[in-house]
């Protein structure tokens, strides 16, 4: 018993276990030996019974590749622990084939012990899954791997990838130096310090910018720069920030939005915690949607990037079955889609060359309010800057042969072209600034109930890649606009938000209409009435957010919505987005075909119709409070 306990204390990271949980599992032990050098598990196909801790000899572990041949061979040896990650992340299965030595002796623990020490102390939980997600940053490992026979992806990270604040996560101490700091000193701070990433302050010691050693290898070494130089010559800005009370995933969102690599972490505004590395807080999240994103950032063929968009339904399935709300999944697609999109432009900019003039790519839509579901087309458009008259067709046809190669490219992936023609590849979505200044300007100014309907989705456009500040303008004009009087323009936004009627009969009972051999309701449909009104409120309070979400979030701090109204909008909204991804999803998985916004409420759950139900009362009461809100406008 001592000996065992003694061994114990020597094996990671059964050492981080308290003194009396290591006497009960090293009574739980059992000694096996392999006398002969034999193969004991086989990779993707042997189910584990538990882990193995090896006291002498050793196991010889690899994959083996499409050849047969062996690949990425890795020896554990005495004192090591070989099944963790298998029995925690790969449904029991052996994710390596093991061929022991002869002579080895190890130490079996049952993966019920196994287990119940994971659930019980959360540092040698994570050690494994940790240990995992190092490991799957490496492709040639991620290549390897292999599910076990009929066993389905997992996408699912721990639960606390979504309950888990910035504040819990270990970061580290903030590294600066004022910009005047010549960069061969700098380089050596972050040598000293083993520290990839430098941040650089002004003269009143805010931070401006950051360095890195991708920095320090391609702008000093392989272009030629003297390291004598102040490194704000090198800097690369801006920095990104978050809070530490934001959720460790919309950290993590924010990083592959912005291709961040590099997180400050706030306690308060202006004040510093420390700072994370995105691979670091990839590699706590083993198999999250975000790894796959990871690799989807990787992809280096339109086949490939096909491949992964292909996957986002199992994703969704996933995430949605584990209890994830609806508004975070939608953030998921959304990022899985931005990502495609600016793998696709940026080849298309290698092959055709540099832009001849400054220019931003934008969504719009349900992409630009980062709502998109799996039925999802493209929309999108191009806004660059105004050139003088003897550039200007050169500008132009640039941009209509980008454009349009990345609208062909999108719609190969997966991205269906837009039957309105809402598309950048269409003539009269790629202008200049000044011309869509004249669209904008028709359409609050001129504006009948067709266009209104037509051109709603303008009003949603997000930034998608380019130069952001042309974005900015286009809003300070917009927001100038929005002040002078509108009525017109917001009657008719106000008609069509309360057009469509929940279908609701007088006898409570839910209205539907044939689709083939099934009576339905269409959820998109459904929806529209709160993405509309939201829009008009946000509109006529110059409310620049695109998300339904944070719409209604800044229109409650305004006081436009009251508190129990925002609750209402905002769980009624991501309850049917919810149904409605789901729904699609399990089309899409299951049952083979194309995804659309029907649903039979004969298949729902009495609970299901019954919240069905009361959410479309609240989107009555809502449309009645449009009605009351734009009364003049509407009579």
């Amino acid at each position: 018993m001592d000996t065992r306990l003694a061994f114990l204390r020597t094996v990671r990271p059964f050492d981080l276990l308290p003194p009396e949980v290591l006497e009960e599992v090293a009574a739980l032990l059992q000694e096996v030996t392999h006398p002969r050098e034999a193969v004991i598990y086989h990779q993707g196909e042997t189910k584990l019974r538990g882990v193995d801790l090896i006291i002498e000899g050793a196991y010889d572990t690899f994959f083996f590749d499409a050849q047969q041949a062996r690949r990425l061979p890795e020896e554990y040896g005495p004192g090591e622990c070989y099944g963790g990650v298998s029995v925690l992340l790969n449904k029991k299965r052996s994710l390596r084939t093991v061929q022991a030595r002869a002579g080895t002796r190890v130490y079996f623990l049952h993966r019920s012990d196994f287990r119940g020490l994971c659930l019980g102390y959360e540092a040698f939980f994570h050690y494994f899954t940790s240990r995992y997600g190092q490991l799957m940053l490496d492709d040639e490992y991620a290549r390897l791997v292999h599910p076990g026979p009929q066993t389905a992806q997992n996408f699912i990270a721990a639960d606390e990838l979504y309950s888990r604040r910035m504040a819990a996560v270990e970061l580290r101490d903030v590294l600066a130096c004022p910009g005047t700091t010549p960069t061969h000193e700098v380089a050596r701070r972050m040598a000293k310090a083993r520290s990839s990433c430098f941040f650089v302050l002004d003269e009143e010691e805010k931070i401006v910018g950051y360095v890195t050693d991708i920095t320090l290898r391609d702008k000093v070494v392989a272009g030629l720069g003297d390291a004598r130089l102040p490194i704000s010559t090198y800097l690369d800005a801006p920095t990104r920030s978050v809070s530490s009370q934001a959720f460790v995933y919309e950290a993590l969102l924010l990083m592959f939005r912005t291709k961040t690599r590099y997180l400050l972490v706030e306690g308060a505004p202006g004040e510093y915690l420390g700072f994370i590395s995105r691979n670091k807080l990839l590699a706590e999240q083993a198999q999250s949607p975000f790894l796959f994103i990871q690799g989807v950032k990787q992809a280096v063929s339109l086949r490939e990037l096909r491949r992964n968009w292909q996957k986002v339904p199992d994703i969704v399935f996933q995430l949605l079955d584990r209890g994830v709300k609806p508004e975070i999944v939608n953030q998921v697609i959304t990022t899985v889609a931005d990502t495609i999109a600016l793998k696709v432009i940026e080849d298309v900019i290698k092959e055709l060359g540099p832009p001849p003039a400054r220019f931003v790519f934008i969504v719009l839509g349900s992409e630009g309010r980062q709502e998109q579901t799996l039925l999802t087309d493209q929309d999108n458009a191009i806004i660059y800057e105004d050139k003088a008259n003897e550039q200007r067709e050169l500008v132009r046809d640039y941009f209509l042969r980008f454009a349009t190669e990345v609208s062909d490219r999108l719609n190969e992936i997966g991205f269906s072209f837009c039957d309105g023609g809402f598309m950048a590849k269409n003539p009269k979505w790629t202008h200049s600034l000044s011309h869509w200044k004249r669209n904008y300007t028709e359409w609050l100014h001129e504006s009948n109930p067709e266009n209104v309907m037509r051109f709603a989705a303008f009003f949603d456009i997000r930034f998608l890649y380019g130069e952001a500040d042309i974005l900015e303008e286009l809003h300070d004009f917009l927001d100038t606009e929005l002040q002078k009087p509108l009525d017109r323009f917001l009657h008719y936004m106000a008609t069509n938000a309360v057009q469509y009627e929940p279908p609701l009969t007088f006898f409570n009972n839910i209205r539907t209409f044939a689709v083939g051999q099934q009576q339905v309701v269409n959820l998109k449909k459904i929806m529209s009435p709160i993405v509309d009104a939201v829009r008009v409120f946000a509109l006529k309070n110059r409310v620049f957010a695109t998300n339904t979400g944070q719409r209604l979030d800044a229109l409650r701090t305004l006081g436009v919505f009251t508190e129990k109204e925002y609750q209402e909008l905002l769980q009624s909204y991501y309850y049917l987005m919810g149904m409605r991804l789901k729904k699609q999803a399990t089309q899409m998985m299951h049952d083979k075909l194309p995804p659309d916004n029907y649903l039979d409420p004969k298949k729902l759950t009495k609970v299901e119709r019954v919240t069905l139900k009361e959410i479309f009362k609240v989107i009555a009461d809502f449309q009645l409070k449009i009605k009351v809100n734009f009364a003049k406008m509407l009579s």
